[in-house]
């Protein structure tokens, strides 16, 4: 181990495996440890079980709930859009020989007391309860204004500066209603609450240009998503769940000559007398580097806590009440919606992608934890599920940095949030890739 490394990557979640994986394919000489035996930190996968002794402190579950390793329980459960940025990564680099996927069933939202389906064609969208006649009337014009608006064409800005009119200014300008806009803000745009409303447009109708429905504006991200594996929602899924996705990665970095090893003690990072990492300490050993990169649990001192996930993981015997019998299936609940300061979400897989024997469904119900009390927290999620056969409650802490990479050579992840896609995960590894080399992989 006593070797030097452009890099030293401590923690084998997600965002640590797709960067080692990145850096190694750009030509960097990567090392890659884990202070654990297994890949995924955080976003590992479970048999039954290692669910029963993590939850339940006994490694023998009930038997009706059928074998422990027909079960792959990802503890971080997200669904891929199917043209989004974790997929064009999964492309760049040829991950995807590695792994197989499967279309998700559909994704809904909740509105007005009802799971509504988020439309997946022009005819959906049209045909939809979630807007009357006349509202969808008025949301055909929002959306025409927000396809035809160039950043190039001044005439397309129709009297707003989107950098500093809110996205409130420019949704009261069309007269959309409230159930329209948590609609279109939360499961079109994939805002995660209503600060966006109060923030300059410029952001918010760009995630709508990159989500129209309607025709002729059925394009960009939400529906070439849709395109590509012709499905009932833009989602995909990995088959046996996303457990294999780390360890792609991993194998992807050993192909171009990165050095994995598991299992390895304390892992401290060392710095000289200007406070820049120059090393990764293990048993006694310490290997030399220009620059460490980790997740938030491998410089505790260095980051700082800004909110908690609450989230109910059960097993059910159906699927999700009212989803058209889905057997994978989103569902978003937005804020307002629920009364809330964020929003809540379901996601819900099951033996069709391999993750449950057969029979029998995986869900979470996932939110920014507003108290110490989940289960009550929870509640108005866990009641869309209708009955579930076993319910497992769990909380963990998000984090995020506070060091200057320029300063002290240490990149650090910030933690997972409550989403159930990847959006937001990868653009936080994009936005470390660019900070780590200097170069830009993607844009977004």
């Amino acid at each position: 181990m006593d070797e030097e490394y452009d890099v030293i990557v401590l923690g084998t979640g997600l965002k640590e495996c797709i960067l080692s994986g990145l850096l190694s394919v750009d030509g960097l000489k990567v090392l890659h440890m884990d202070r654990n035996d297994y890949y995924g930190g955080e976003s590992t996968s479970l048999n039954l079980n290692q669910l029963w002794k993590r939850f339940r402190g006994s490694d023998t579950p009930p038997a009706h709930l059928g074998s422990s390793r027909d079960y792959n329980v990802d503890m971080i459960p997200k669904f891929m859009m199917a043209n989004g940025a974790l997929v064009r990564v999964l492309i760049h680099t040829d991950v995807t020989k590695y792994l197989n996927f499967k279309a998700v069933d559909g994704s809904f939202v909740y509105n007005k007391g009802k799971i509504h389906k988020v439309p997946a064609t022009d005819v959906e969208a049209l045909k939809s309860p979630l807007m009357g006649l006349f509202e969808k009337r008025r949301a055909r014009k929002f959306f025409i204004y927000v396809q035809d608006y160039e950043d190039s064409d001044p005439k397309s800005y129709e009297g707003l500066d989107l950098n500093k009119v809110t996205a409130r200014d420019v949704i009261s300008k069309y007269g959309l209603d409230d159930n329209t806009v948590d609609f279109i803000g939360h499961s079109l745009a994939l805002h995660k609450d209503d600060a966006y409303l109060d923030q300059p447009a410029m952001d918010f109708v760009k995630r709508v240009k990159s989500a129209n429905l309607f025709p002729p504006l059925f394009q960009k991200l939400y529906a070439e998503s849709l395109a590509r594996f012709q499905g009932g929602s833009p989602y995909i899924y990995p088959l046996y769940g996303l457990g294999e996705l780390p360890q792609a990665f991993a194998r992807l970095s050993a192909v171009y000559g990165g050095t994995y090893m598991l299992s390895k003690p304390e892992c401290k990072v060392e710095f000289d007398k200007d406070g820049k990492a120059f090393g990764v300490t293990s048993e006694g050993e310490t290997a030399k580097c220009k620059k460490v990169v980790c997740d938030p649990s491998y410089l505790s001192d260095k980051v700082k806590k800004v909110g908690k996930v609450a989230r109910a993981i059960c097993i059910m015997s159906h699927p999700i009440p009212n989803t058209n019998d889905a057997h994978s299936v989103q569902v978003i609940l937005p804020q307002k919606q629920l009364g809330r300061k964020s929003d809540m979400y379901l996601f819900c897989c099951s033996y069709s992608h391999n993750v449950a024997p057969k029979g029998k469904y995986i869900a979470f119900v996932t939110t920014e934890a507003e108290s110490d009390n989940p289960e009550v927290e929870l509640k108005h999620g866990i009641e869309l599920l209708g009955p579930v056969d076993e319910i497992f409650f769990d909380t963990y802490d998000r984090y995020e940095p506070t060091n200057q990479n320029a300063t002290d050579n240490c990149f650090i992840s910030t933690s997972y949030d409550a989403t159930t896609h990847f959006e937001s995960t990868v653009q936080d590894v994009i936005a470390m890739y660019s900070q780590i080399t200097g170069k830009v992989i993607f844009s977004f």
